[in-house]
């Protein structure tokens, strides 16, 4: 598994601090399941962790690279003004209208 990009790795470090229990479930993992999926302990963590950092983005309604903007912005305003440029550059990617895509994805335009 590659090493995450370092505003990802910050929003990790956050997501610990915040969500105590799963570090706490982390630092319990069983080594034989590692090594049943064919994996060292250190890559299942990360893929745990991986997995629980996507399931508290579904939680709140956001992928998952909105919920590290989420947690490495330093205020909402600023969380919801990064959250809609990438939001519009997907669009653009997706040679979709601004309008059509902030309507199938919820957006206020």
């Amino acid at each position: 598994m590659s090493t995450p990009e370092p505003r990802h790795q910050a929003a990790l470090d956050r997501f610990l601090r915040d969500y105590p229990q799963v570090a706490e479930a982390l630092d319990h993992l069983n080594p034989l399941q590692a090594q049943a999926g064919g994996m060292t302990l250190a890559e299942y963590r990360a893929e745990v962790l991986h997995e629980a950092f996507e399931a508290q983005a579904q939680q709140e309604n956001l992928f998952a690279w909105e919920l590290t903007l989420k947690l490495t912005a330093s205020s909402e305003q600023e969380f919801e003004a990064q959250r809609l440029e990438v939001h519009k550059e997907v669009a653009e990617m997706a040679r979709m209208s601004w309008a059509e895509y902030a309507e199938l994805h919820g957006l206020k335009v």
